[in-house]
């Protein structure tokens, strides 16, 4: 989605408590792609996290994670585009981090697996195949995040046909 002018602008300033989560605590601000810095740095967090969590919590973890970054992330999203005017504003990367997690979800971490998420989940998320362009449409920060968590879940697809299909090994 592009950064549109917002009609429902509110002039006030986000909260702090919006903007951190937003732009995924000032990921979002790093250039360029500020999308593709936000899923870099969740996949690195996920990584070293997936360090202290056993295999088999890993799943749920990651479940978990990518629903509060749902929950928090569409009223964050919601109040810091409002506050600047603009329809999906490049720096708001709670979407990736979102959609990030879902790819990974019960998929055994290694340097392949995330490298491949990594590439996958920002292909879908750039390309938007059908019907994740239309889920932009909703309003405000549901607009922002949904349409991620549609390209997280083709991601996460893919990830596991290939895991399946033993193509990428664990």
């Amino acid at each position: 989605m592009t950064a549109t002018s917002d009609p429902t602008a509110d002039p006030s300033p986000a909260p702090l408590w919006a903007t951190l989560v937003a732009t995924f605590f000032g990921v979002g601000r790093l250039r360029p792609g500020p999308g593709s810095w936000g899923s870099a740095a969740t996949i690195l967090l996920w990584w070293l996290a997936s360090r202290w969590i056993a295999p088999g919590w890993q799943a749920i973890v990651a479940i978990s994670l990518a629903f509060v970054a749902i929950i928090v992330g569409i009223p964050a999203a919601t109040r810091v585009s409002r506050a600047n005017g603009l329809k999906d504003p490049q720096f708001v990367v709670i979407d990736e981090v979102a959609g990030q997690l879902i790819t990974m979800i019960a998929v055994p971490v290694s340097w392949k697996s995330v490298l491949l998420g990594f590439i996958l989940f920002r292909g879908f998320d750039i390309v938007k195949p059908p019907p994740v362009r239309q889920l932009e449409r909703f309003p405000d920060g549901l607009g922002i995040v949904i349409d991620d968590v549609g390209a997280g879940l083709y991601a996460l697809a893919i990830m596991q046909v290939l895991l399946r299909s033993r193509i990428l090994s664990p």
